[in-house]
């Protein structure tokens, strides 16, 4: 029963992964607007019943992407290192991503990953999905600063919001020069003494906080 329960998971994994190919291709092809669901069903082999069960809108198609990340914060702060403030882990845990080129920071040249950042940006309906991304990642921050810091409901909130604008916007810049034409090694140095700078400023307003 137990293989038979996991070669049905890998098979959905399989689906999963053909659809979201699919419209990948699509989009960045023809852009995110002129793709229609049906399309993209039709490339994947699947029907439109089937797309939908594993991705509810068509904005998930681009945006599953991102999802993984979304409580990746709340992950590191729970996980830090005893004695290790929430801040000091997310700081590290950001320039460990950025010397890994993680696509999440924005310091990735692979040209798929380097367009389909540009498209989540440029194009309206994903822009606001993107959002409700960041959104789902500053609660799910807020409640592991509770669970962790012992700081009160409104700090924890107002800290996670600072905290996931900032990584926003330090991933932004450096999207931004990717496709400017910088090499990600040319760009790496400044994208560190960058996130450094972001995360002091922080760090001067919440670590009195206990954060």
């Amino acid at each position: 029963m137990a293989g038979e329960i996991g070669l049905r998971e890998r098979k959905k994994l399989r689906t999963r992964q053909a659809i979201s190919d699919a419209a990948i291709a699509l989009f960045l092809k023809s852009g995110f607007d002129a793709v229609s669901v049906a399309e993209i069903a039709e490339a994947a082999e699947v029907s439109k019943r089937t797309l939908f069960a594993y991705f509810p809108t068509k904005e998930d198609l681009v945006l599953h992407r991102f999802a993984d990340h979304e409580t990746e914060s709340a992950w590191c702060v729970r996980e830090r290192a005893v004695r290790q403030t929430p801040l000091a882990a997310l700081r590290a845990r950001f320039l460990t991503g950025l010397a890994e080129r993680e696509p999440i920071t924005g310091l990735c040249e692979v040209p798929e990953v380097r367009d389909l950042f540009r498209m989540v940006l440029e194009t309206p309906a994903l822009a606001a999905r993107m959002l409700q991304f960041n959104a789902g990642a500053e609660r799910a921050l807020a409640e592991a600063l509770r669970e962790t810091a012992t700081v009160s409901a409104l700090t924890a909130r107002v800290a996670a919001a600072q905290v996931v604008a900032v990584q926003w916007t330090l991933a932004v810049d450096n999207h931004n020069r990717i496709v400017a034409g910088q090499a990600a090694d040319q760009i790496y140095p400044i994208a560190v003494e960058s996130a450094r700078q972001a995360f002091a400023l922080l760090a001067r307003g919440l670590e009195p906080e206990g954060i």
